[in-house]
Order: C-alpha cells, then structure tokens, then sequence
C-alpha cells in the first residue's frame, strides 16, 4: 500500500492523498485503531473501589464498540463486552456499583462480575445452553500509574508499548498528579489525525511556529529518541528555566531537562513538565476532522506557568492554524509528498514506517 524506505536519507513521506482520502481514513479504523491500545478516560476517578463500574465506547465517534469497565471483588479490573448475548441489548447505561453483577434490564439475563453467564429466567428446553457464546467477550485490561488501557485486538504487548516511558519517567510519582478539569478541553482540528500527528512528532517547526516556546528551549539540544512503538522528543532547557530534578543514576543525569514529550503510536501523547503531566489524546473523526482532547495532571502548581509548559493554549493554537493550512496544501494536485529531514524528523519518519506497516498488515 505505502512503502516508507528504512533509510531516511532516502525516504519520502506518506504521499497527499493519504490525509485527504475516505478509503485509506477507513481502512485505518481497522488496520490501525482497532489493534490499538486506547485510553479509558476517566476510569482512574469512577472505577476505584470494588464493585465499580463504567460503561464507555472503544472510541467516541469513531470505534463505537459498547464496552463495560469494572473492579470486581477481589479488587481485579476487567474490561468485557457491554452487550447481552441474548438479545442484544445494552448492560449497563451509567456509571455505579454492580454488586449483584451485570443485569440485563431488557429479559433479566444475569453475568458474574467476570463476564460469565450466570442465569436466565425461562430457559427450559434450551439444548446446548449455556455455552460459551453466553458469556460476555473479555478483553484485556492494563493499569499504567493511574490510568486504565484496552485494546480490541491488540497488534504489539502492552507492557512493550509502554517500557520506556516507564523507564525514562519512572521516578516521577504519576499516581499524585491530579487531574483539572478547569485546564482541560477539547480542540476539534480541521486537519486528518495523521498530520496532527506530524507534526507533533517533530520539533523543527518550533522557532518558525511557536516564538515563545522557542524562547524555552535549546535547539541545538532538542532531540528525538526512537523505540519499537513509542518515541520521545526531550526538551533541554536554554538557561534559567524550570528543569526536572533527576535522580542520581538517570540516563539524562547532569542535563536541564525542560520537557519529555512522549508518543505513543498511534494516537497518544504524554507531555511531562515539573509540574505535572499534559495528556493528549488524538480521535479522528472525519478524514479532515480530528478531535484533540488536552487533559491536565498537576503535581506542582507553583510550577504552572513557568518553562516549556506555560501556555499549552497558545501553542495548541499554533499548531492547529499550521497543520489546517498544510491539510489545505495536501489537496493540491501538485503535491505528491516530502522528504525528511535526517535530524529533525526522525520522530515523522517512524510513524509513517509503523503507519505503513499497519496498513500492509505486517
């Protein structure tokens, strides 16, 4: 489908059509989104304590696959199908406690708090029942720090997914970030979410986009570091800026680290500052309509409006006006695709590589 050369000296990249095509936005849905890891929002504040349970869509308006999360008994959280095996019907409506475990409302179908059936009035002279298929869909279910992940049918190991954030992050106490809703919203982006990707992945646009964040950092510094299906671009402090504290024995020990600004394929992104952490998470919903949901976690707010995280706002902004204007410029009949810089957008090239990959079915 799309072939993007390992070498980036002599790659291209992902060709205009791709960001403007219906066929290659739909064929994403499956390849791409369907076997990835996606975040429970807001599952670290409803599903808690034993009995809890919240019923949510894979992805709003775009994978809108009915699931249930709940934390059984024994504390164990699960994720399973939100639909009755036997006609169809929605389980669970609204967020509460099942401590009588999964009701349907519809003929009285009763499921354990682990998904299994458990009883049905009126199923005299019913042959082979129950079997498995009256049992709800379990799918798999992990915890990073306080946040909640599933998958449909996961491509890659979550734990790999997730390895060297960990490592790179860890000594951070992410369990005490608190989340704000007052520093938090939502930003619909007349752009395809690949390209909102782009140019998130790449920090050369910085001095010609965002002035001030610029101002922050030290660009001779700026880097990107590549993994299996994650990358990181590290923000080194230019003088006299808020920067972490590392821990002895860090593997950036001894720099003024300003920012770690994770991506994790395909669609999330985790931003840390000193004081605290930006999520953002990535939903496409048209071929030129993406949804951008900013969610903010603070551990200092001291820190707030000092350094490389001061005004996400104003850098969201610019972003957005930057990539609506290229999403323009990839209709064009005379655009047929770019070239990498080797330094600067080695965090673009592996997307496109991964995105590939996926829609070939490698």
């Amino acid at each position: 489908m799309f072939d993007i050369d390992a070498n980036i000296n002599r790659a291209a990249t992902l060709p205009g059509r791709f960001y403007n095509d219906p066929e290659q936005f739909e064929t994403c849905r499956e390849a791409v989104f369907a076997r990835s890891w996606q975040m429970i929002v807001g599952a670290e504040d409803i599903v808690r304590v034993p009995h809890d349970a919240m019923p949510f869509q894979f992805m709003d308006n775009f994978i809108e696959e009915p699931l249930l999360l709940l934390r059984d008994a024994h504390q164990t959280l699960r994720c399973m199908s939100n639909v009755c095996t036997h006609r169809g019907k929605i389980l669970v409506e609204h967020p509460g406690k099942l401590e009588r475990g999964i009701i349907c409302g519809y003929h009285g179908r009763r499921f354990h708090q682990d998904g299994t059936f458990a009883a049905m009035p009126e199923t005299q002279g019913m042959e082979n029942f129950p079997c498995a298929d009256d049992n709800l869909v379990q799918l798999p279910v992990h915890q990073w720090r306080q946040f909640a992940f599933t998958s449909l049918d996961p491509a890659f190991p979550f734990a790999e997914w997730v390895a060297d954030m960990e490592r790179k992050i860890g000594f951070l106490p992410v369990e005490q970030f608190r989340f704000q809703p007052a520093r938090s919203r939502d930003y619909l982006v007349r752009a395809n979410w690949a390209l909102y990707c782009d140019n998130y992945l790449e920090g050369f646009h910085i001095p010609f986009v965002h002035k001030d964040l610029a101002a922050t950092l030290d660009w001779g510094a700026y880097r990107t570091e590549i993994s299996r299906w994650s990358n990181v671009q590290v923000g080194v402090a230019k003088g006299g800026e808020e920067v972490f504290d590392l821990p002895k024995g860090h593997e950036d020990e001894g720099q003024a680290i300003a920012g770690y600004f994770f991506w994790l394929y395909p669609n999330i992104m985790f931003n840390f500052y000193p004081w605290g952490l930006s999520l953002n998470i990535v939903r496409p919903l048209q071929p030129n309509l993406t949804k951008v949901s900013f969610r903010a976690y603070v551990w200092k707010e001291d820190k707030l409006r000092i350094g490389a995280g001061a005004d996400l706002d104003l850098v969201e902004r610019e972003d957005e006006a930057v990539v609506e204007q290229v999403q323009i410029g990839t209709r064009s009949r005379f655009y047929k695709h770019g070239r990498f810089s080797p330094r600067q957008e080695q965090g673009v090239h592996h997307f496109h590589r991964l995105l590939a990959a996926s829609l070939s079915g490698k």
